[in-house]
């Protein structure tokens, strides 16, 4: 049984191939029941393995460096942070014809949230766990941390943002066309703002919907910190419009302190990679480029109404 592909270049995963991985490799594991894990990520394909495990196995070349630079720093920063992130307990290696290293975790209980946090009673509490859990990395010490996959400065970013604005705008519809040009005025401001005056600090550096879990409301755990490292804190700050709803960032933004040009930064962060997904996933993964959509569209408000 194949999860389904997004991308060209692919690997084929799927429960026999996990199998036999594991009676190869991990044989005191290979007897528990193996069922892929819905919603599909993006990176990786995960399989629960009973009721305490889980396999991870990279989709793409450029996700198999993630698996030992997370074997090497989550049991560094998980003592650091206020919530569970991924316990690694078997590193795999390349064999049965799957190419790259893979990972076997403690499975971690919870829900992923929907995007902007629809359907909570009450948002705003997952708005200080968020908070919370950005000055909890934000403490961590970046002397020897390793840099994050997006710890480039935005201007870094402005040729792939474009060609995503133009996509947007190819796609024919009206509305697109609107949302690319407020999208575009948004980027430019952006683009204007201040860098970081600091040093790079710990960051996530993908605070999605797909890696954050939530039990009974509040923010339970953390997972997939294969874009972490070091960077501008502001990356983190993608959390407001991937994370929360419009009514509830006002008390994010005042539990972090963080200042006009940091916000102005971590909203350009959201829209870059907002519209990078909504052009890369539109038709290979349509719930992805309706999230997409969702950040681009609230992005935007949220700039119209500080201006």
């Amino acid at each position: 049984m194949s999860t389904g592909r997004m991308h060209a270049d692919e690997a084929e995963t799927g429960r026999t191939l996990v199998r036999r991985l594991l009676a190869a490799q991990f044989p005191q594991w290979a007897h528990h029941p193996i069922e892929p894990v819905r919603p599909a990520g993006t990176s990786n394909a995960m399989y629960r393995l009973g009721e305490d495990l889980v396999v991870r196995l990279p989709r793409i070349a450029g996700a198999a460096a993630d698996v030992t630079r997370e074997h090497h720093w989550l049991p560094r920063l998980a003592p650091e942070l206020p919530v569970a992130v991924p316990v690694p307990l078997g590193l795999g290696t390349p064999a049965c014809g799957y190419p790259w290293p893979w990972s076997v975790y403690r499975w971690l209980d919870g829900e992923t949230p929907a995007v902007g946090a629809g359907g909570l009673p009450d948002p705003a509490r997952l708005a200080g766990d968020l908070a919370d859990l950005l000055h909890a990395l934000r403490r961590i010490d970046p002397a020897d941390g390793p840099a994050s996959y997006r710890s480039e400065p935005l201007a870094a970013r402005d040729t792939a943002t474009r060609s995503a604005l133009a996509a947007l705008r190819a796609t024919g519809d009206t509305k697109d066309a609107e949302d690319a040009d407020a999208a575009a005025e948004v980027w430019e401001t952006s683009l204007r703002t201040a860098g970081h005056p600091g040093p790079a600090g710990w960051i996530h550096a993908d605070l999605q919907p797909g890696n954050v879990l939530l039990v009974d409301g509040r923010l339970g755990a953390v997972i997939d910190f294969g874009c972490a490292g070091t960077g501008d804190p502001a990356v983190d700050l993608i959390a407001a419009w991937y994370l929360l709803p419009a009514a509830a960032r006002a008390d994010f933004r005042a539990r972090l302190g963080d200042d006009d040009a940091a916000w102005s930064r971590g909203r350009g962060w959201a829209l870059s990679i907002a519209l990078m997904e909504a052009s890369y996933y539109r038709t290979t993964n349509p719930a992805m480029a309706a999230t997409a959509r969702h950040v681009i569209g609230e992005v935007v408000a949220d700039h119209r109404q500080g201006r």
